[in-house]
């Protein structure tokens, strides 16, 4: 198998692909942070592969020419609460063998962060930013050059094994898998990899599979600091985590254009692909709101919903998030920024996963068939050595 992208003797067929040219969903949408592995368990699935896909993606991008800048980042630490989870991180963060960490004072973060105030902070310079729209472009243009074909405007709306070909025909044996989109084309298939972000729960069940986990989207809204405001953050400047909660929290993202984000939120979004406020989507909305794990997970979370909820339409609240690190920043320095629109993938008890799942369906067809119906965050910087692992499991799963 072709390592990091797909079999290009298969075909790839994935929703998102209609707009792989442009990235224009989740790759085009994240805050564009090369992240260092720091704040997974030690050991874990997703802090081996985040720690590996980030060396992975420096490197990627050496090679391909694509800017990218390692401006670090602080995680700051405003209450004395908040010291023993910074120090515990800092630990965590060693043994995941993240390059250059150390703790620094309140002195050292002025002269790192001019604006920032904090009592404490973890120093990572190995984090990064880059502009994942021109990374995921490039990886088409791999994948084009390796041989495969990528078709946008196709929405598949069923897989299913072709009808019994003459013995004559060798197509039909070497590609036996029909997929159909909503105009009736139709591509032939050896195998099929999925990998759909936002859709991947609706194209694993067209073969049959298993509705959960079902993908719950959560729309996140940045403010953008006025051009003129922009020399009050040199790098990414995040706070402590709350281990109780997936969001990281409000932050500032410098960007490779020199505008600075800060945010998100993390908001119910009523639109899968929804990056305005009030953009909705009945059949979104309805599969959202009517699945028991959301509600489960609302009632375990529900003041720091409304609260989140508050910010998405306040905007001082959510300055006054912001003032906790830059005292300086106001109302008047901000604008509403961009949004987007994360795939949390839910279990019927309101449980967060956050690991590989991976599903196939029955039957014959199901046999020829992996769903990548979830995959560890953080996915972007993550996701060269994420493609090596879902390439393992196809190797293994269809024994090539």
């Amino acid at each position: 198998m072709s390592r990091g992208i797909v079999d290009c003797t298969d075909t790839m067929l994935d929703e998102a692909l209609r707009d792989a040219f442009h990235a224009h969903h989740q790759s085009g949408h994240n805050s564009g942070v090369i992240h260092s592995g720091i704040y997974y368990t030690p050991g874990s699935l997703k802090a081996k592969l985040c720690v590996q896909g980030a060396a992975l993606c420096y490197k990627y991008c050496d090679q391909k020419g694509i800017p990218y800048k390692q401006c670090g980042k602080l995680i700051v630490a405003v209450e004395h609460d908040e010291i023993p989870r910074l120090k515990a991180l800092y630990e965590r963060g060693l043994q995941n063998n993240v390059p250059g960490l150390k703790l620094i004072g309140a002195k050292e973060i002025q002269e790192k962060e001019p604006f920032c105030r904090g009592l404490m902070a973890l120093d990572s310079p190995y984090t990064g930013i880059v502009d994942y729209k021109q990374v995921a472009q490039s990886f088409a243009r791999d994948f084009q050059e390796a041989g495969g074909t990528i078709l946008t405007d196709f929405e598949v709306t069923n897989m299913e094994m072709a009808k019994e070909s003459s013995p004559e025909s060798e197509d039909g044996l070497k590609y036996p898998v029909i997929v159909r989109n909503k105009k009736g084309e139709e591509v032939s298939c050896g195998h099929i990899l999925t990998c759909a972000g936002l859709h991947s729960d609706r194209l694993s069940e067209i073969s049959g599979c298993s509705p959960e986990p079902r993908i719950v989207p959560f729309r996140g809204d940045y403010l953008v600091l006025k051009p003129e405001k922009s020399y009050l953050v040199k790098g990414n400047i995040y706070p402590v985590p709350n281990p109780r909660f997936p969001f990281l929290g409000v932050h500032f993202t410098p960007r490779m254009d020199g505008s600075v984000w800060l945010g998100p939120n993390a908001v119910l979004a009523c639109k899968r692909e929804g990056y305005k406020l009030l953009d909705f989507s009945p059949a979104d909305f309805l599969d959202a709101v009517t699945y028991r794990g959301l509600w489960k997970l609302v009632l375990r979370n529900m003041s720091y919903g409304l609260g989140e909820l508050y910010r998405a339409f306040s905007l001082s609240a959510q300055v006054r998030q912001l003032q906790k690190f830059i005292p300086e920043v106001t109302t008047k320095d901000v604008l509403r920024g961009p949004s987007g629109v994360r795939a949390q993938a839910l279990d019927s008890e309101g449980n967060l996963v956050d690991d590989f799942v991976f599903d196939g369906g029955a039957g014959a067809a199901g046999s020829r068939i992996l769903h990548v119906r979830n995959a560890p965050s953080p996915a972007a910087t993550s996701a060269l050595a994420i493609a090596a692992a879902i390439a393992d499991e196809a190797e293994r799963r269809f024994q090539l």
